[in-house]
């Protein structure tokens, strides 16, 4: 049975919709310039993408420039804080992991169209999940968070304000860390979720026990309390007693409303399975939330308080989006690691994320609160969404990659529901990671890290890209 035949016999309708059955909630499935110097000329542009209705408004015209060759690791970097823009010096400072994941900035001057060298700033310590995340503080300084990989959470601040230039001086601000996701307030407090080893903390504690927890500075990062000092739980999103052991949290993603001062978090959660203690074996069921930075508390879509703790009760039923099986397809953690989050213009919430079938073909999921539930449906087949930004009142532009292929497909999400292809953004090679710049201006937009051809973070030749219009 070749591809299609499997696609067929799975239900997939061609270019979209798969109506299989998904539950969450109370609702239920809808069928539904090379290396540093001045840029060069665009190495990728736009070109309509697959599927692209004749007669639509002219694609958008992206330029790639890449801004380091072969120097970038396996990464497991969720789409959180890449990247920033400085609009004090009209400049965009942007983070990746190189070789044995050692963390690097490079910036881009806007005025004179020329990209810096690579700047090392903290050793990795050879795991690909000890990649850099990158915060503006309100004082000026670049703070570069590294979850050394259930050891410590690192702070690296910048020597100088709005510059990246020096040594810049580290600190450790919390143990057993891993993924890091950092925000600022517009009042200028920071804070950092992370996912904790409670096992590192606690070795009675099994190893598929792995709840979040965040740390926030009210002092542009020189100091740091932890979410168990401002509240007193032991952790912020999480559980320990579960009968099927799925007591990790993996956060796909984490995305700051400024202007509602609120938090958006998806999550899926992890573990073994009924009949095991094994980290990371089985993934399972969709969650959403926001949290307020300024009471520490969380809430449901539908508006109910949850406190400043988010347990287990509440991960299943008001933080709940979509139900998925307890599998394993062709061998694939399923949902995936990355999940997205937005809102629509009247504050709703959307998430998109994607699971596997036994052909291991991706299937792109959207959910949307509509004000009363929670309402999922299949928009696309075969592609990753790595990130997205909203274009418009209710309208988010997704950035996708297609497994061992070369370039960046883009798509318009429209309230949280319909979805139409929109260009091709062209990449050298094949793309692992994409992260949208924090407060962007064109021509970086985005930080495309170009895939290794290894797993092994010894091994360091994928590129790193950026993407603007």
């Amino acid at each position: 049975m070749d591809r299609r035949e499997v696609l067929r016999a799975a239900g997939v309708v061609t270019g979209g919709v798969l109506g299989a059955a998904l539950t969450g909630g109370a609702a239920s499935a809808e069928p539904g310039a090379s290396g540093s110097g001045a840029a060069g000329p665009p190495i990728g542009a736009g070109a309509p993408g697959p599927g692209a209705a004749s007669g639509a408004a002219a694609a958008p015209a992206f330029t790639l420039m890449t801004t380091a060759t072969r120097v970038a690791a396996r990464t497991d970097r969720r789409p959180v804080a890449g990247a920033v823009h400085d609009p004090a010096v009209d400049t965009t400072f942007i983070s990746w992991g190189g070789l044995n994941e050692d963390s690097y900035v490079q910036s881009y001057d806007h005025a004179t169209r020329v990209w810096s060298a690579k700047q090392k700033v903290l050793d990795g310590g050879g795991d690909s999940h000890n990649y850099p995340t990158l915060v503006l503080a309100a004082d000026g300084h670049l703070l570069l968070f590294v979850g050394m990989h259930n050891q410590a959470l690192v702070v690296a601040r910048s020597p100088r304000p709005h510059s990246a230039a020096g040594t810049w001086t580290v600190a450790d601000i919390a143990p057993a860390a891993s993924y890091p996701m950092p925000f600022r307030t517009p009042c200028g407090h920071l804070f950092v979720f992370y996912r904790e080893t409670s096992q590192e903390v606690d070795p009675s504690a099994p190893t598929d026990t792995r709840p979040m927890l965040y740390v926030r500075s009210t002092d542009h990062g020189r100091t740091w309390k932890s979410s168990v000092q401002l509240t007193g739980h032991p952790y912020a999103i999480g559980s320990t007693t579960r009968a099927d052991h799925l007591n990790e949290e993996y956060v796909g993603q984490l995305r700051h409303d400024p202007a509602r001062d609120r938090v958006h978090l998806v999550w899926t959660k992890a573990g073994g399975g009924p009949t095991q203690n094994v980290h990371d074996y089985y993934h399972k069921d969709i969650h959403h939330a926001t949290f307020d930075p300024g009471t520490l508390r969380f809430r449901s879509a539908a508006g109910r308080d949850l406190g400043t703790q988010i347990g287990d009760p509440d991960q299943d039923g008001p933080c709940l989006v979509a139900t998925t099986a307890l599998v394993r397809p062709a061998g694939m953690k399923s949902p995936d690691y990355i999940q997205l989050t937005g809102w629509l213009d009247d504050g709703k919430p959307f998430v998109v994320w994607f699971t596997y079938d036994d052909a291991a073909v991706s299937h792109v999921m959207a959910s949307v609160w509509t004000g009363s539930a929670w309402s999922t449906r299949e928009v696309a087949t075969g592609v990753r969404t790595r990130e997205m930004e909203r274009i418009g009142p209710n309208t988010w532009r997704v950035y996708g990659t297609r497994f061992g292929q070369p370039d960046i497909h883009t798509f318009l999400l429209t309230s949280g529901r319909t979805w139409t292809a929109e260009t091709t953004i062209r990449t050298p090679r094949e793309i692992q990671r994409i992260d949208l710049v924090a407060g962007f201006r064109d021509p970086v937009r985005i930080v495309a890290t170009g895939a290794s051809s290894a797993r092994e973070v010894t091994v360091a030749d994928g590129d790193i890209h950026t993407a603007g219009l």
